[in-house]
């Protein structure tokens, strides 16, 4: 397998924005599902790559500054690209994110990681999660919430409301309509 030695990632105001409005996930488990899902969504023409075009849209859809020269976007992504593909295949987009990552937090965590609980950790994660949904800060995931969400993902499920609310009917275990945090976690534990 070749290795690859990243590119030094400039300061952006991409990338301030990237470590500003997001959150990174400790929990390996957690980050795959959310990288793999984020691959495909970006995907747009399901073809297994991800384009320069298909990156920029979406960042800008996500509302990142965008305003980053198209050119670094481009030399960052290009150097993570397998010669001969059009994109960035999967596994390439993990070796991005992973040195993005690095560059945005540090690459020795595990002084940090020693003296975080991992099952600490692990709910802090999710309950950075939850509040991606939870727009108004109330507590609860609702319909309307989730359906603002998945829009702004560009899903197609959110044309429907009523696809939303079996959404949330499907884990709402006290049938109020709305998920708690602890409908939340007990949803992703499964899915992990």
């Amino acid at each position: 397998m070749e290795t690859r030695t990243p590119i030094s990632i400039p300061k952006s105001p991409l990338l301030k924005s990237l470590s500003n409005n997001s959150f990174r996930l400790r929990s390996p488990s957690l980050n795959s599902l959310r990288l793999r899902r984020i691959f495909d969504l970006f995907d747009t023409n399901h073809d297994s790559l991800l384009t320069i075009d298909e990156l920029t849209r979406a960042l800008s859809l996500l509302g990142l500054d965008t305003n980053t020269s198209t050119n670094d976007l481009d030399a960052i992504i290009k150097s993570y690209v397998r010669p001969g593909n059009a994109g960035l295949a999967y596994d390439d987009f993990v070796k991005l994110h992973t040195s993005i990552n690095d560059f945005l937090f540090g690459l020795d965590d595990s002084v940090e990681e020693e003296a975080v609980n991992k099952e600490d950790q692990e709910e802090a994660d999710l309950n950075e999660a939850f509040k991606v949904f939870d727009e108004n800060g109330d507590g609860f995931i609702s319909a309307n919430e989730l359906q603002i969400v998945l829009s702004k993902l560009g899903f197609n499920e959110a044309n429907e409301i009523g696809r939303v609310k079996m959404m949330i009917s499907s884990v709402d275990l006290n049938h109020d309509g709305r998920v708690d945090f602890s409908e939340f976690k007990d949803m992703m534990r499964v899915l992990q």
